[in-house]
């Protein structure tokens, strides 16, 4: 198992989703992240009350988008709705191990193991687990610990992969969604609740 430290910031908002098409789409016009950060905050394009929360959530969004490659960036801002879902929960999987880990590991297992839900329990078993190893878990305050498991089942839920009563969603990947990352990270679809046989015929 990796000692790599995990990187557990993904304590602010959710998917993201119309902010996130709306950074991609200034960045494939420019290719140029520093003036799609000086823009946003200029014009307030995530639209928030104060200054300090528009960083934030820029920092967090540009973090998860610089994980995606042009022709998946793309999807964030023309591939339909489910498409753009899937693609930011694949990045949010890159940028957090933690998060990757979690959707391998427990998400899909227990789709596959024909369980049907997730819940809280599963996610404290699976930190504590990871705790055994990785000593920087230890160190997250209770609250802290909390907020990152709100903010996780927040985030499957807004990817669709959870329904609002903690059911796992069989996912269902467009042709456009699996050419496009079949292009370089295959594996990247165990991030998803897919049985083995569909994973074959992909």
């Amino acid at each position: 198992m990796s000692k790599e430290k995990y990187n557990m910031s993904f304590t602010t908002g959710g998917l993201f989703q119309s902010e996130s098409a709306r950074l991609a789409k200034m960045f494939l016009e420019c290719n140029d992240w520093d003036r799609v950060k000086e823009a946003t905050l200029t014009d307030n394009l995530l639209q928030t009350r104060t200054l300090n929360t528009s960083r934030r959530n820029l920092r967090e969004i540009v973090s998860r988008l610089k994980c995606l490659s042009p022709e998946e960036l793309h999807l964030v801002t023309d591939g339909y709705s489910q498409d753009l879902a899937y693609i930011l929960w694949v990045a949010v999987c890159r940028r957090y191990r933690f998060v990757g880990e979690f959707a391998v590991e427990v998400l899909r297992e227990r789709f596959i193991s024909l369980k049907g839900d997730l819940n809280y329990e599963d996610y404290d078993h699976f930190f504590n687990k990871k705790a055994e190893w990785h000593p920087e878990l230890d160190k997250i305050s209770s609250t802290t610990r909390l907020k990152l498991r709100q903010v996780l089942f927040k985030i499957l839920r807004e990817a669709g992969l959870l329904d609002v009563n903690n059911m796992i969603n069989a996912t269902v990947l467009s042709p456009r969604f699996l050419n496009t990352i079949s292009h370089g990270r295959q594996n990247d679809l165990l991030f998803f609740p897919i049985f083995e046989t569909q994973l074959r015929e992909m």
